[in-house]
């Protein structure tokens, strides 16, 4: 039984039982409409981040899809870049295969002239080879003669004459010295320097110990190398005496001659083994010499030559001198005359010009008819006439 209010019902009641069964299925229905809703509710708030994730993807796609368009625009570019880069290279290649070319083709024409002006210079050097064999072999018989005229002592001497001339012509002037001058004791001296007093005039004279220096430089035992030591001794000692005797004079020469040695081997020879003969020579007052020697020798003594003229014009340079201040005293005389005549032009153009302003100002006012203001600048000068007489 069920009690609502006032009335009674009873379960058994088919009209009550179906009102409970439609109260039962409407709260069904109710509570599965609640429950539906929560579940929509929960289903939207879990399709919400799936939403926003749908959406990032979509952009995420989207972004993709603009990605692949500008690689493919990028790609597109490089493709293209590419081609030209080919292209490119392919010109410069031409370009550098065309200039590797000409310049092979350059080099391998410059090659071959140079190998044909090779071969022209080779046969120019042959010709002079050949050229210089003809003149070895002409030396070579030169030399020969040379031998045969140094075996001689008179065509010796010659050659150390012939020799000594020339260094001399060509160190001194030709008016400073005299070759085969003839002294008053009547010896002839190769040479003969005319230097001023003192010294005085020097002698030099040519001799070639070539016999004793051959000996020496063929000695083969010690025995044959004093023997040509002596013999060296022997033939040099006799030439510082004969030149000693016979070239230097008192009053006549210089208190000292020359002896000149052609050969600078000889020279050589007696310096670095034979001091005692030089100072053989120092002690007689016989000066050896070799022919570069004989040039520095030769050399001081146009230096004191040239010293000696000067002196000897010193007179004529001071006579020189004094015309030469008298003419400039003589142009100051006349520059100061001339300042003069300047001086008094001067004068002379000033006056001119002071007459030209007074003549000027007078035409002027001759132009305005200004004759009122025309004055005599000065009185008037009478001039009286005289008597006839």
């Amino acid at each position: 039984m069920i009690q609502i209010g006032d009335h009674i019902y009873s379960l058994g009641d088919p009209l009550v039982i179906a009102a409970l069964a439609g109260a039962g299925f409407l709260l069904l229905v109710l509570v599965l409409l609640v429950m539906t809703v929560r579940a929509s509710a929960r289903s939207v708030r879990l399709a919400a981040p799936l939403a926003q994730q749908v959406t990032q993807l979509g952009q995420s796609v989207q972004s993709l899809s603009d990605g692949q368009h500008q690689l493919a625009g990028g790609l597109n570019h490089v493709s293209e870049a590419q081609a030209a880069a080919q292209s490119n290279m392919l010109q410069l290649m031409e370009k550098r295969l065309a200039q590797v070319s000409g310049q092979m083709s350059e080099n391998l024409h410059g090659s071959a002239r140079r190998t044909a002006q090779s071969l022209g210079d080779l046969q120019q050097r042959l010709a002079a080879i050949d050229k210089a064999q003809e003149n070895i072999t002409k030396l070579s018989g030169d030399v020969l003669s040379l031998q045969d005229i140094l075996s001689n002592k008179q065509t010796r001497g010659a050659f150390g004459e012939i020799q000594l001339n020339d260094i001399v012509s060509k160190a001194l002037p030709s008016d400073s010295y005299t070759m085969q001058a003839t002294l008053s004791n009547g010896r002839r001296a190769d040479c003969l320097i005319h230097l001023p007093n003192p010294p005085g005039p020097i002698a030099i004279d040519s001799k070639f110990p070539l016999e004793a220096y051959e000996a020496l430089r063929r000695a083969a035992t010690d025995w044959e190398l004093n023997e040509a030591a002596k013999f060296l001794r022997t033939s040099v000692r006799k030439h510082i005496k004969d030149i000693s005797e016979k070239y230097i004079l008192d009053g006549e020469t210089a208190d000292g001659a020359l002896m000149f040695l052609p050969s600078e081997a000889v020279y050589a020879e007696l310096h670095a083994n034979f001091p005692e003969l030089v100072r053989d020579g120092f002690a007689a007052r016989v000066w050896i010499v070799s022919p570069t020697t004989c040039m520095a020798t030769l050399n001081t003594m146009r230096a004191i030559l040239k010293d000696a003229r000067m002196r000897e014009q010193a007179g004529a340079i001071r006579r020189e001198l004094g015309l030469l201040f008298g003419d400039v005293e003589r142009l100051g005389t006349r520059v100061e005359n001339l300042d003069r005549h300047f001086s008094q032009a001067a004068k002379d153009i000033s006056d001119i010009k002071i007459s030209a302003d007074k003549a000027g100002r007078r035409a002027r006012r001759l132009d305005n008819f200004d004759f009122e203001e025309l004055a005599p600048e000065s009185e008037p000068t009478i001039v009286k006439l005289g008597k006839d007489g």
